[in-house]
C-alpha cells in the first residue's frame, strides 16, 4: 500500500504544514483532506522540476528538498549503517524494540559531531 492511500492514518489533524516528497502530489485534493487548513509543502515530480524557469520556484524546491534531506538522513543511518534495510520476521515488540534502539544509536552518532563545541 502507498503512503499516499494511509496518509490520514499519518497525519493526527493538527498539523500545520505538511512535507512530502512527489508521490503527494494531488493529496489536498483528496476527500479526507479537503476539510483539512494545512499548508502543503509537496515537491514537484522530477520532470516538471526540471522545466522550471523562475528562478523563485527553484528555490522553493530547493528549500523543499532541504528539510527532506534532513528528515530522512537519520532513516539513511538506520538502514545503511546498522544494516536495518531489510525486514527482520522477529515479532512486533522485538523490530519496535530494536528500532528504537537503533534510533538511539543514531541520535548519538548525529550528535557527536557537537560534543566538541
Amino acid at each position: 500500500m502507498h503512503d499516499l492511500n494511509a496518509a490520514d492514518q499519518l497525519l493526527h489533524g493538527e498539523e500545520q504544514r505538511v512535507w512530502g516528497d512527489a508521490g503527494y502530489t494531488g493529496i489536498h485534493k483528496r476527500d479526507e483532506f479537503t476539510d483539512r487548513d494545512v499548508d502543503w509543502r509537496i515537491a514537484l515530480r522530477p520532470g516538471t522540476r526540471s522545466k522550471l524557469t523562475d528562478p523563485l520556484q527553484e528555490m522553493l524546491e530547493g528549500i523543499k528538498a532541504s528539510v527532506r534531506a534532513k528528515v530522512e538522513h537519520p532513516f539513511r543511518t538506520i538502514k545503511q549503517q546498522f544494516g536495518y534495510g531489510k525486514v527482520r520476521y522477529r515479532g512486533l515488540a522485538k523490530n519496535t524494540n530494536r528500532l528504537y534502539v537503533l534510533s538511539a544509536f543514531t541520535n548519538l552518532l548525529r550528535a557527536e559531531k557537537y560534543q566538541a563545541l
